[in-house]
């Protein structure tokens, strides 16, 4: 029988330096966002564990057999790391390493599909682009833990050796050779696709994100209205006019990206009144999204927090117990925000330089996406008003930059419950308050006094910050502990 949601492995293919990694760790933030439990495997890792400290590029030569060995090792390791968390609930795994040769992609379909029963995607990245292979290795290559000990020069000479031992033994996918497997082939980061006998809605999902990013430097900004009528009393969704400081938030901050002279920039609103009036000052191309409309309340709409307490204290409590997928009676759930808003993402993708103005819930599940953010923690994200969020998207993550405009508003943001066995479903209610917060999630927030400039931070600082990030590659364990062969993978039964 060919089951539909059959887990799948996605194993790269490639040279190093031909972006595979970023591929791998994009792919993973994308299909997490969308509610299809992924994590990346990556074989480097593993290596690293099992020989500690770096060995040089001779390590890596074909007729190294120590090093051979070691290296196959680690990759079967990972494998069946793999198969472990498809096994324990994950969908998708995605098994980042080189898997030049057809000897190890045969290895890799015996396990994955015929011994395991799991649907097997390869992409394989090709670059002849000197120019993104000179970038890939100076911002990601030479930065890794392999060469914190070496000077940036030798580490580049030592890098190019490396990549010319692989290169003795690669062999890039073949239609004909290969034709038994699913695969997709992307050329010089995104200028030509190949893509072979995809199967399914997954395959076809991956292929099709895949398609639509790129490595092109730009910025997304990302902003909420300025404050509204019904921010000023407490109501949620309607579709009100600005208060007078919101307008006067719409002004500066027109002003503000007039300074930045941001070029091709583009500006995409909501299709109601406050985020039409926010961006009005802009003088730029924009378009509206119906996709961008704030999250539907349902019954609730325009009611206080207070009021849905009193007249639905059921929906309110349940609402505080799983927030994520809670949806409004008549309306909707931040999981259905998320459903909504992936045409967004994925012409966000195909962008250069964006400034969405947009609404808080809705931008809650945007920053989730470039952050990295599980469901749990994305409702209680915060998004205050009279914020500009700049993110920059950089090799394996996003540099984040915040840049409060000093006009008085309320505060929106309504914390996560504190559940007390004499307190339960009560939260904080910041309804009303003045909006100071000098800190967002551990990262200061920029005052513009004028056209101060902001601060930047990494964003993997940011989520440590906040409590930690959802890992890219993990698991697996030492050489001398290893002790796992083909026999332990067993076909799973449905």
């Amino acid at each position: 029988m060919d089951y539909v949601n059959i887990p799948h492995v996605v194993a790269m293919v490639g040279l190093p330096a031909r972006g595979k990694t970023y591929i791998a760790m994009k792919l993973a933030r994308y299909l997490n966002w969308v509610g299809l439990p992924t994590k990346v495997f990556n074989v480097g890792d593993y290596r690293r564990r099992a020989i500690g400290s770096y060995q040089g590029h001779d390590f890596f030569h074909p007729r190294n057999r120590d090093g051979t060995n070691i290296r196959n090792k680690c990759a079967l390791d990972a494998l069946q790391d793999v198969c472990e968390f498809l096994q324990s609930g994950g969908m998708v795994a995605v098994y980042d390493a080189t898997n030049t040769n057809r000897e190890r992609r045969e290895l890799i379909h015996h396990v994955i599909c015929q011994r395991m029963g799991y649907k097997l995607f390869f992409i394989e990245s090709i670059c002849n682009d000197p120019s993104i292979i000179e970038t890939n290795i100076m911002e990601c290559k030479v930065t890794n833990p392999d060469y914190t000990n070496m000077e940036k020069e030798d580490a580049v000479k030592d890098f190019l050796k490396r990549i010319e031992h692989y290169r003795i033994s690669y062999e890039t996918l073949d239609e004909d050779e290969e034709s038994q497997y699913s695969f997709m082939k992307i050329f010089d980061a995104g200028r030509r696709v190949v893509v072979h006998k995809q199967e399914g809605h997954i395959e076809s999902r991956i292929a099709y994100y895949l398609m639509n990013i790129h490595i092109t430097p730009r910025s997304i900004y990302l902003t909420r209205h300025g404050e509204s009528l019904f921010n000023q009393l407490g109501r949620i969704g309607g579709d009100t006019d600005l208060s007078h400081r919101g307008r006067q938030y719409a002004n500066a901050m027109a002003k503000f990206i007039s300074g930045q002279n941001i070029p091709n920039l583009r500006v995409w609103t909501s299709c109601m009144k406050r985020t039409i009036q926010t961006a009005a000052g802009i003088s730029a191309p924009q378009e509206r999204w119906k996709s961008l409309n704030e999250i539907d309340a349902g019954i609730c709409e325009g009611l206080t927090y207070e009021e849905i307490q009193e007249q639905y204290p059921e929906e309110f409590a349940a609402r505080d117990q799983n927030k994520y997928s809670y949806r409004y009676p008549r309306g909707e759930s931040y999981e259905d925000v998320v459903v909504r808003l992936e045409s967004v993402i994925m012409e966000l993708e195909r962008q250069e330089n964006v400034l969405v103005v947009g609404h808080q819930a809705v931008l809650r599940c945007v920053l989730a996406y470039f952050l990295d953010k599980t469901g749990a923690e994305l409702p209680y994200l915060r998004v205050p008003l009279h914020t500009l969020i700049k993110l920059t998207p950089q090799a394996y993550g996003c540099r984040v930059e915040f840049f409060k405009i000093p006009i008085d508003c309320v505060d929106t943001h309504r914390s996560k419950p504190l559940v007390t066995r004499s307190d339960e479903g009560k939260e904080e209610d910041m309804r009303g308050a003045s909006n100071t917060v000098d800190v967002i999630d551990g990262v200061q927030v920029n005052v513009l006094e004028g056209l101060v400039e902001g601060l930047s931070v990494n964003a993997q600082n940011l989520e440590e910050d906040i409590g930690g990030q959802q890992g890219g590659a993990v698991g697996g364990v030492s050489l001398p502990e290893s002790a796992r062969a083909l026999s332990a993978f067993r076909r799973p039964q449905y």
